[in-house]
């Protein structure tokens, strides 16, 4: 955990080395350190859908601080934990379903997404492959899959096609 006075010097230091900052942040405090967040030099993931808080979604303050960062071309986001923000819960979590679709809409070349295994904050442990339905379920084409769940991590994490897994066309072959 880091102070939020600590995270610009912090950026700074790490950009030329060509690292990103990765924030767990509510969308409240995005909002609130908004400044902070646009004076960043590296680029910056948010985790968890960015924690946008429900019902609000879309129309919350920190969205509109997240798509002003994505709109600049610096921030990515992991569509990870929809449980995190849910108010619906459920292997639905319909009240998360716009903000993913709006994040699909306006930046799908900087979203990766992640599993969030093992899971550490739910006491009941949400079902994966579930979860990889879920977000999947907004994505309506194969160019778009193939990046928000491959090359998307081969770009931000500097993965090869030789050691990243294949595409997700590929999943569930390795044992073939």
């Amino acid at each position: 955990m880091t102070a939020i006075e600590t995270l610009e010097p912090l950026s700074r230091r790490i950009e030329p080395l060509g690292w990103h900052v990765q924030l767990n942040m509510p969308g409240d405090l995005i909002a609130r350190h908004k400044d902070i967040l646009l004076r960043l030099p590296s680029p910056i993931v948010f985790d968890h859908v960015a924690r946008i808080p429900q019902p609000e979604g879309i129309h919350h303050p920190g969205y509109q601080v997240v798509r002003t960062l994505l709109d600049q071309g610096k921030t990515w986001i992991k569509l990870s934990a929809p449980y995190s923000v849910t108010k619906t819960g459920g292997a639905a979590y319909s009240d998360i379903a716009q903000v993913v679709q709006g994040l699909v809409k306006v930046a799908s070349e900087r979203l990766v997404w992640a599993s969030d295994w093992p899971h550490p904050t739910e006491e009941i442990k949400p079902d994966d492959a579930a979860l990889l339905d879920f977000f999947s379920s907004f994505i309506s084409d194969e160019a778009t899959r193939d990046r928000v769940f491959v090359s998307n991590a081969e770009t931000l994490y500097g993965f090869t096609k030789s050691n990243s897994g294949g595409s997700p066309s590929d999943f569930g072959t390795a044992a073939k």
